[in-house]
């Protein structure tokens, strides 16, 4: 794979890449690379998605967090 990149730009992301270039003053390389990485949190592909608050509880239920069954009807 080659690591040069040739992209055309329209105009409101040249507008976004001058302003980053006066903010930061990045060349557009250091913008690629940036940009990628941002990208790369938030698409964060093959991880899987954990759920918060997995853990003991007074239940004694172990899996309340991870057990679909215990899940139904949550977040709708």
């Amino acid at each position: 794979m080659s690591d040069t990149i040739h992209a055309r730009l329209d105009e409101q992301t040249c507008t976004v890449r001058d302003q980053l270039q006066q903010q930061y003053g990045w060349n557009d390389s250091q913008i690629v690379r940036e940009g990628i990485k941002a990208l790369s949190y938030l698409v964060a592909g093959g991880r899987k998605r954990k759920i918060v608050g997995l853990g003991k509880f007074e239940s004694g239920v172990k899996d309340l967090g991870s057990n679909e069954r215990h899940l139904e009807g949550f977040g709708q």
